[in-house]
């Protein structure tokens, strides 16, 4: 049986969810894995909740519909724990990474978190000290890489620097650098 790991993505539109899925694909891309990334918004503007996935595979992947049943879930907007289950469909011992700057036992805590192994990561405090912007998006990459092993952080770095350096200037770049950074040193499960 093709094992597939899945990554479900919620956040509010203008949060780096679309990006982020496609970031952690193309650093897949770079480990010779296959891949998907998509998102799934509709007219929606910015603010509103949206759904990003990712689908990655030492094979090729032969699922074409939304993930229902997420391996890990990363949430870029805490306040969207109280509008969207954002647990729905996972199994017990999923993983649930949050931008949070509380404790962990307190999300651990929820009803719809028992079962699912839950970390926590000061994502938009570490976006606003070093991209100087509430886009939580690359810490919260950061956290996943720490907490999964899919990749390293080196990996990451490399595909960020890459991705990140077709839009925007050198100084962009090292701080979204070191947000990833800091969000691999910053998640925690306590």
């Amino acid at each position: 049986m093709q094992q597939v790991t899945e990554i479900r993505w919620h956040a509010r539109g203008g949060q780096g969810a679309v990006t982020a899925a496609k970031m952690v694909a193309e650093v897949a891309l770079s480990q010779d894995k296959y891949f998907q990334a998509f998102p799934e918004y509709g007219p929606e503007r910015a603010g509103a909740p949206i759904v990003a996935f990712t689908r990655l595979s030492d094979e090729p992947i032969q699922i074409y519909s939304a993930i229902e049943h997420p391996d890990y879930v990363l949430v870029l907007d805490p306040t969207l724990l109280d509008v969207v289950d954002v647990t729905a469909g996972t199994s017990e011992g999923a993983v649930v990474i949050v931008n949070s700057e509380g404790a962990c036992s307190e999300l651990a805590g929820r009803p719809e978190m028992a079962g699912r192994k839950v970390y926590t990561a000061p994502a938009t405090k570490i976006a606003l000290e070093t991209i100087k912007r509430a886009i939580p998006n690359t810490p919260l990459i950061g956290a996943l890489a720490k907490v999964s092993g899919l990749f390293s952080l080196e990996g990451i770095l490399e595909e960020v620097q890459t991705s990140l350096s077709k839009k925007f200037n050198e100084d962009v770049v090292n701080a979204n650098l070191e947000a990833v950074k800091r969000g691999y040193e910053e998640v925690s499960d306590e």
